[in-house]
Parts: C-alpha cells; structure tokens; sequence
C-alpha cells in the first residue's frame, strides 16, 4: 500500500467520455502524489489506445479485475463506471484493501451507499465520493459570501440545469432503477449545492415530474422539479431536465443581497458570480481549471497521511437519500419526509486546489453526454 514514501497508484475503472475527458488527462496535473498506472475496460481498442497515449502499461477487463486488486500494483482505483455497478466495484476493491475514489452518485440507493461504507471501514481502507465541485474555487468562494453574512439571512436557493440528451445508448437513459434519470445524473449537483450554501440537512422534500413525450426518455424522468425545504424556514428549489437547451446556474437570495453562479455545475468553462447587495453589483469570471486533478491529489493526501476524505461515504449517501425521497414524492404525488441526518464536516475553501484546464482530448469509442 502507499506510504509517506511514495505516489500513490490508480487504476482507472471505466473509460467512457467522462474518464477520458476529464479523469485521465487529469493525472499529469497530480504528478506530486499521484501516478495512473492501470486502465480497466472491457474495451480492447479503448485499453490499447487510451494506455499507449497516457504511458499505462497495465490493462484489464472487467472480468479481470479481481486480478487487478490482486496484482499488488494499484493502490486505490477511481471508479467510472455507470451508477448501478459503483457499489459492486466499490466493494470488491475495499475487500482486497484498495483504496476507493468513485465517481458521484455514489450508488443508486441507501443501502448500496451503506455497504460501500461499511466495506472501506472493514477494509481499512478511504473512500471518497468525487465531488470535484467541492474543491473548486468559485463554488468554495459562493458557500463563504453566504456564511460570512453579506446575503444577511439566506432564504432561497434557486437552480436550473439542464441539456439535451440525444444519443439513445446513452447510460444516462438506463431506467431509473439502475442509476439512469435526470436526479442521479444531474440534479445531484443542485441538491449538493444547495445543502453545502445551506450548511444543513433537508428536512422534507416534493417534487413534480414531466415527460415531452420523446420515445427515448420513456424510461427515466425526463423533467424534475423540486422543492427542498431546509430547517430555518429555508427553500431550495431546482429543476433538471434531458430535453432543455444546455443550463447551469443557480442563486441564493438573502434577506439583503442575492449571489447568482452561472456555469456553476461546469467542468470546461469558466465559472461567473454575480453578486448583488442592496445597489451594489460586484461581477467576477473564475477562468476554467482542471477540477477532477484536485479531488486526486486530496484523495492521495487521505490516503498517504491515514485522514478521513471530505468528500466521504457519508456526503454521497446524503444525496442518495434525497434523491430516492424525491423519486418517491413524484411516484406519489405527496410531500415526502426526511429522517434526520447528521453531517459533521462540510467543504470549504481550506480544501480548494488549482490546476490549469486540460484540453479537450481525442476520443476514443465514446461521446459527449448531450447536443453540443
């Protein structure tokens, strides 16, 4: 395993566009503590390629990734793979003592969460959920601006994001029931958000879902909007949507000012504040960086130094259980209440990273996640 002495090695498991576009190339800027030394696809031209580009000599299917654990080369492994195989994967590398940074969300319900948990705890092993947002300066600087008091008391939370999905192979419309769906995909950014400038659990949530009728999101919500109410008489209110024009953004308003984040949710563009108190507006443009690099060398810093992540188990299964409630509320038609739920730690700027932006790489057998 990986010690004070040396990087710590990973294993990539799952190369579709994300993992190319955004998790490989990432590795060059976390060089300090960090080294890709396996990728894992049941894709031999995506194995060949993908490691002759980045200088990864190790390869293996997913048939062969208990080898992979075995193999006593990898330390921890980033897992990219569809919703509804994290758990599995998550587990299985906990049993053989690897570490476990997987993708967000964490799973596809409660009890899949759970048993991740449980698994890295009798492993003695970190897990951490990859939300690279919260490493990221402008989303770290807008959770300050409305703790700090300039809002004064924040009230609402407001949010869009949406795109259109149009590939009808696209894992993002598997049924619901596997991890498919706007809320899994989406939404949980704006649920994330919303409980990290909240600094708080919400206690009740409902929502409302819509369908356009186009064949190929049959399977999943194809619209959702919710509200989440939060303790101090406090709302947030989102919509996700596969069948809108390509939106992220959200606002929090105070009873003295109002912040909005455009791009918010964004891995390749700049990210933009608008701040309003009372007369005053203040505008700031946060240029594109590499947001998937920080999360690595945080993780690696776990890893190496025996420290519990932030973002932990505990922080993906705080959105899944929102999640499923909210499926739930739309399933029934009536507001759905929440257990409470404690969170000790939450992220802030002490935890910020950065890195420059990686350009956007040649694919191989894969593609972007909506119309561009």
């Amino acid at each position: 395993m990986a010690t004070r002495r040396r990087k710590v090695r990973y294993a990539v498991v799952g190369l579709g566009y994300f993992a190319q576009t955004a998790v490989l190339p990432a590795f060059a800027h976390a060089t300090k503590n960090s080294e890709l030394v396996a990728l894992v696809s049941d894709d031999p031209t995506k194995r060949k390629k993908l490691g002759k580009k980045y200088g990864v000599e190790k390869s293996y299917s997913y048939e062969q990734f208990g080898d992979c654990l075995a193999s006593a080369e990898v330390d921890a492994v980033y897992i990219a793979l569809p919703n509804h195989l994290h758990r599995d994967y998550a587990v299985a590398a906990s049993r053989a003592g690897v570490h476990v940074l997987c993708e967000k969300p964490m799973a596809v319900t409660e009890q899949q969460c759970e048993d991740m948990i449980r698994a890295a705890e009798e492993g003695g092993v970190r897990l951490m959920i990859g939300y690279r947002l919260h490493f990221e300066e402008a989303n770290l600087k807008a959770a300050e601006i409305v703790q700090s008091g300039k809002l004064g008391r924040p009230r609402v939370f407001s949010s869009v994001f949406t795109m259109r999905v149009e590939d009808e192979d696209n894992i993002r419309l598997n049924p619901i029931a596997r991890g498919g769906g706007t809320l899994y995909d989406i939404g949980i950014y704006c649920i994330n958000a919303a409980r990290s400038l909240f600094r708080a659990e919400p206690t009740e949530v409902v929502a409302f879902g819509a369908n356009g009728g186009d064949p190929k999101l049959r399977d999943i919500d194809e619209m959702t909007s919710a509200v989440l109410r939060f303790p101090d008489e406090r709302l947030a209110a989102f919509t996700s949507s596969f069948g809108a024009a390509a939106h992220a953004s959200y606002r929090v308003v105070g009873t003295r000012g109002d912040l909005e984040v455009q791009s918010a949710y964004e891995f390749a563009q700049p990210i933009r504040h608008v701040l309003t108190i009372g007369e005053k507006k203040t505008e700031k443009t946060f240029p594109k960086r590499d947001q998937v690099a920080p999360e690595i060398l945080r993780f690696s810093e776990c890893v190496i130094e025996e420290k519990e992540p932030e973002p932990s188990g505990r922080e993906g299964l705080a959105d899944v259980r929102i999640i499923r409630a909210l499926y739930r509320s739309a399933e029934e038609g009536r507001p759905v209440r929440l257990a409470e739920y404690e969170k000790e730690r939450r992220p802030t700027i002490r935890q910020e990273v950065r890195r420059p932006p990686v350009r956007k790489p040649d694919l191989v057998r894969a593609s972007p996640p909506s119309a561009e």
